[in-house]
């Protein structure tokens, strides 16, 4: 379920639909290809304010997934939000939005292979977010080699899909925001208001944009690539 994304967008988008942060990155890079456990831009509450930092991909797991072994990786998807383990960390501290131009999914087919098909809300691939938690200073071993460290860990929400994700992946989509007001209810509202956003798109809001590749590559590639 979605642990590949993209964003291709820079600050001054991000600011257009999520405005009131202060800047903790500096000169953004374009992230064609997002995978679990790097860090990745997110819009977060911190300490009173609101700030754009980089993150690393992938929430605690809960002490039953992670027993008897020697490394958490990580929760990139989280969807049972009554569950206590996600429950103390819906609080407008750690609500955050993460944001996106494209996400894709494994597209089984009938010889066995599962090509990466990209969504997007159009071909042009306008940014939008997805509605976000995140921990601060949370120390685990998450790689054998890396050793036991301490970081910043963000998720997000999934939620049913709808038709477009549901025709390739049945079980769950990403809740994504795509308006200021949803983005200010997600990051300021009680957690009963906010979850309300835990939904999927209406069905027609997403187009697959690219096939085949571990990157979501430019528009006039990805045309190609869908011919």
């Amino acid at each position: 379920m979605c642990n590949l994304y993209s964003l291709t967008s820079n600050q001054q988008a991000i600011r257009d639909l999520a405005a009131g942060w202060t800047d903790r990155i500096g000169n953004m890079p374009i992230l064609p290809d997002i995978f679990p456990d790097y860090a990745a831009p997110i819009v977060r509450n911190r300490g009173g304010e609101r700030e754009l930092a980089m993150v690393r991909w992938g929430m605690p797991s809960p002490v039953f997934a992670i027993a008897g072994k020697k490394t958490d990786p990580g929760v990139t998807n989280v969807r049972n939000v009554k569950s206590g383990h996600w429950r103390r960390w819906l609080g407008v501290p750690n609500r955050c939005v993460v944001p996106f131009t494209s996400f894709s999914e494994s597209d089984p087919q009938p010889d066995g292979s599962r090509p990466t098909a990209w969504f997007a809300l159009s071909p042009e691939r306008p940014l939008a977010f997805f509605a976000g938690i995140w921990v601060e200073g949370w120390s685990s071993t998450r790689k054998v080699k890396e050793g036991p460290v301490t970081t910043d860990l963000f998720a997000f929400l999934t939620c049913e899909p709808n038709a477009e994700v549901g025709s390739i992946h049945p079980k769950a989509m990403p809740v994504i925001l795509t308006k200021p007001e949803e983005i200010e209810t997600w990051l300021t509202a009680d957690p009963l208001e906010a979850l309300t956003l835990q939904r999927p798109l209406p069905d027609g809001a997403l187009q697959v944009v690219a096939r085949g590749s571990k990157q979501d590559p430019p528009a006039e590639m990805a045309a190609s690539s869908l011919a």
